[in-house]
């Protein structure tokens, strides 16, 4: 652990905090940080002000350049705080991470004034100031990536629901139509889905129709046979419709089995079987 407990830079925060949190709001306005779209002067205000408080606190006996530590607790703590509300609201990273660095210039000038006499502590206080400064700035950098990182999981997710809807086509059926790539995060969601549904509805037919499924591999078919294994459980029968010639292929040469899942080429086809099993009759117009 590097330390620096006998650095004048907790006196120079405590002494200038005004100068330097006027400056620090300045140099973030001409640096573009303060945007009027995407967030309020007042705000920037409070954030640059709570960060200053905590930052005297963390330095209060000494700077710690371990910032994981829990003397910067707070900070970090913070920061998290400020960079979520930046993810939040559409800031890029550099704007993010350029909220900290703009920090520097305040501190070095009142460095400066402070110890122009005394060009040796000058060069030592302002080097250890800019090895905190940027070692809060990764930290926020950090922070970001694994903000966005955790939109866009939540967005995959979402993606993933919304692409596999299970819509009622008659009273206790049901269809799952599926497009694109099955992998098993999205086999999982579709099991989950699909039982939801055959609860909720109380379907005793489920159509998955794989039409717009590109390619069915034994992965995808050991997807599909668990999704019919987990329906029956509950009661309800699966019918796969979409059954391609190509697709009809590669299932028999792939070996797979599909005991006591119906099987139709289309739709249509699956909906009709799903009428006479459910007693339902009808006439071709």
């Amino acid at each position: 652990m590097q330390e620096t407990n006998g650095s004048k830079l907790p006196e120079i925060l405590q002494r200038y905090q005004d100068r330097i949190l006027q400056s620090w709001i300045s140099a973030q306005s001409e640096a573009g940080v303060l945007r009027a779209d995407l967030m309020r002067e007042a705000d920037l205000r409070r954030q640059s002000r709570n960060l200053l408080t905590v930052l005297m606190g963390a330095t209060r006996n000494g700077v710690d350049f371990d910032i994981e530590s829990p003397l910067w607790q707070d900070v970090r703590d913070l920061l998290t705080e400020v960079t979520a509300y930046r993810v939040d609201h559409g800031f890029t990273p550099s704007e993010t991470a350029t909220f900290i660095m703009t920090l520097k210039a305040p501190i070095f000038e009142c460095l400066r004034d402070q110890f122009r006499d005394d060009p040796h502590t000058l060069v030592e206080e302002a080097w250890s100031a800019s090895i905190l400064l940027d070692k809060l700035g990764l930290y926020t950098n950090e922070v970001y990536i694994r903000g966005r990182e955790d939109i866009i999981q939540r967005q995959q997710q979402e993606m993933l629901e919304l692409s596999t809807p299970v819509v009622k086509l008659w009273d206790r059926i049901v269809a799952l139509p599926l497009i694109g790539t099955l992998d098993s995060s999205r086999a999982q969601i579709v099991m989950e889905n699909l039982l939801e549904a055959v609860v909720e509805t109380g379907a005793e037919i489920v159509i998955i129709d794989i039409t717009g499924v590109p390619t069915v591999d034994t992965l995808v078919a050991q997807h599909l046979l668990k999704t019919a294994a987990a329906a029956k459980l509950m009661g309800a029968q699966v019918v796969i419709s979409g059954i391609r010639p190509q697709i009809a292929q590669t299932i028999v040469h792939l070996g797979v089995e599909l005991p006591e899942v119906v099987t139709k080429a289309d739709l249509q086809s699956a909906f009709a079987h799903a009428l006479r099993r459910t007693g339902v009759a009808f006439t071709k117009g």
